[in-house]
Formats: C-alpha cells, structure tokens, sequence
C-alpha cells in the first residue's frame, strides 16, 4: 500500500523524522511520468541553535521557509548550478529540516543531493512547494520495513565551521545500499545548511 505522508508525520521531532524518512520514497511528477527513489541518506538540522542550519544566521528571505509550516520543500542553489531538497520540519516558527542526500531509483544510487535534484528536476521553481499534497513532489511510506540496525547514524558532511554542532550524529544512511553508478562524492555544507562542491553534491 502506498501513502503520501501527510503534514502530522513531519509536525515531529526533526531527528525523529530524518530517521524514519530511511526506506521511504521521494516521489515526482514530471509532465505525467512518475519517478520515485527510495531515500537512503538523509542529515537534520534543528532549529536556530544547530549552528549547521541556515536559520542560525537569522530569518531573512532566504530562509523565512523554515519558520512556517512543516512538510513544505526548502530548495536552495549553491555554487549557482546544484539544488538542496530539504523538508521543513516541526512547529511554525521552529527553523529546523531534513536534507535529502541520496536516493536509489531502480537499483541505482543516486549519491549527493545535487545529483538527484538533477535526475528528479528539482529546481528552485519548487522552492516553497508543500510536499503533503501528492502533486507534483511527495514523499510515500511503501511499507517498507527498515529495522533501526539497518540505519548508521553519523556527523553530518561539511560542517565543521559549526563547533560542537559538528559531531551531533545527525546524518542517517541506510547501511546497505546499492553501489554508485560512478564516484565523486562532494561535501555540502550545512542542510538547511550550506553545501560545497565541485564535481558531485552532497550535503
């Protein structure tokens, strides 16, 4: 059975989200073609206090998303040519997301949230979107069992500038996943955060 996760499953605890998103599918509609990954690598960023997230710096255009409702698409650019897909997360006026950094589509791993922004086109234009409504960018529980083993818990990538913030073991990866089609992982700075790159994204 498939479900479009609704707006109460991301009103949650941003870690507690970032875990569960693990086994669950990221899902796009593209001119009536349907694509869909299963999400084997995700990072959370909590609130104004993670020193890792974009809202630490303040509410600004930028990142006024953050403060409103959950399950609304956070995309930003960076290096002006790779996208970040984060899910805003918890309360209204709490900044905190989870960044989508990997996903399998048919058996391939799809390493680095500007590689599979890329495959899914996933551009700003989606920036603000609310991923609840099964439209055009939705996640979906495909009852998939994934047993809390099956899932490492690591420092996020790329943000060492933010202190003890930096060795919170907020980056979730299925422990078994398929192998890359090609290599060239890149670090991507914060989630909600920054991101840096230069021949692959990942965040």
């Amino acid at each position: 059975m498939r479900r479009t996760l609704p707006r109460s499953y991301f009103n949650r605890p941003t870690v507690t989200v970032a875990r569960s998103l693990i086994g669950k599918y990221l899902v796009r509609s593209i001119d009536g073609r349907i694509l869909a990954g299963k999400i084997v690598e995700v990072e959370a960023y909590v609130g104004p206090q993670d020193k890792a997230c974009h809202a630490s710096k303040g509410r600004t255009q930028r990142t006024e998303v953050l403060f409103g409702p959950p399950g609304v698409a956070y995309v930003y650019l960076i290096y002006g040519m790779y996208h970040c897909l984060n899910v805003v997360t918890e309360r209204e006026e709490f900044p905190s997301a989870v960044l989508i950094r990997a996903i399998e589509i048919d058996g391939e791993l799809i390493d680095g949230p500007g590689r599979f922004c890329r495959a899914l086109q996933i551009d700003r234009r989606l920036n603000r979107v609310d991923l609840t409504t099964g439209e055009s960018l939705w996640f979906e529980d495909r009852g998939a069992l994934v047993k809390r083993g099956d899932v490492g818990a690591h420092p996020r990538i790329g943000v060492d500038y933010a202190g003890e913030w930096a060795k919170k073991p907020w980056r979730f990866r299925l422990r078994r996943v398929t192998a890359p089609a090609r290599t060239g992982r890149t670090k991507t700075k914060g989630g909600a955060g920054q991101v840096r790159h230069p021949p692959a994204v990942s965040h």
